[in-house]
């Protein structure tokens, strides 16, 4: 199996840089509740300091998503609709461990984080440019075509695990209670967007370690070094 983005995506977007993060053993049954927290505290302080639209973070993938022709009042990365709804609540449900702890490091780093379930995903996952004839597993159990050009994830069955990027993703691959083997992907667009999306998948390693003592290998892509490839 393989992750990446597509060189046309990189020409377009060359400030991107991703982590990742593909972890094993992974299972619903440990309590993370007490990891969450210092991530949440310091979400809070930084809205706090201001609003989450004038984060460097949340800022450049507006800026992306208006490059991309979409409005990014109407489509949020999902890093900034977790920080909207969490100043909204003051608090975040809890869905699965794994993705309780994505979610509170996510907030943390204004950074989107997805999570997806690798059993679910057909040989390899690829950011790229959808060319009209992909389907997409909405949580309405709507099956949805994206258009053309709109950047997505998609596997070799032509599954769309994403849609408009870091909008929203496919109800197809979510984690679950029976979920063992995941991968973690956080992308930025802002000037240290390299350096945080380091710390961050550092973060998280030593979190899943602690929680699950689950194997795992990490890597951050860049447009010299754009593929992680794993069994």
């Amino acid at each position: 199996m393989y992750f990446c983005h597509s060189f046309q995506i990189w020409q377009q977007f060359p400030q991107l840089a991703a982590g990742l993060l593909v972890v094993e053993g992974i299972h619903s049954q440990v309590d993370a509740e007490a990891r969450l927290q210092p991530w949440f505290q310091r979400a809070r302080q930084r809205l706090s300091e201001g609003a989450e639209s004038q984060m460097p973070e949340v800022a450049a993938w507006r800026r992306t998503y208006t490059q991309m022709g979409l409005k990014p009042t109407k489509y949020r990365s999902a890093a900034e609709a977790l920080l909207r709804r969490f100043k909204r609540e003051g608090e975040l449900p809890r869905l699965h461990p794994l993705v309780d702890l994505c979610n509170a490091v996510s907030l943390a780093f204004a950074l989107p984080v997805a999570v997806f379930d690798l059993a679910q995903v057909d040989s390899f996952l690829e950011v790229r440019h959808a060319a009209g004839d992909e389907q997409y597993l909405a949580f309405s159990g709507e099956i949805e075509v994206p258009p053309p050009d709109e950047v997505i994830f998609a596997d070799a069955a032509n599954h769309v695990h994403a849609r408009r990027w870091t909008f929203r993703q496919s109800r197809r691959s979510v984690i679950s209670p029976e979920t063992s083997r995941a991968l973690i992907v956080s992308e930025g667009m802002h000037e240290t967007a390299a350096a945080d999306a380091h710390r961050l998948i550092d973060i998280l390693a030593e979190n899943i370690t602690a929680l699950w003592s689950a194997p795992h290998r990490q890597a951050i892509l860049t447009a010299e070094s754009p593929r992680l490839e794993f069994e």
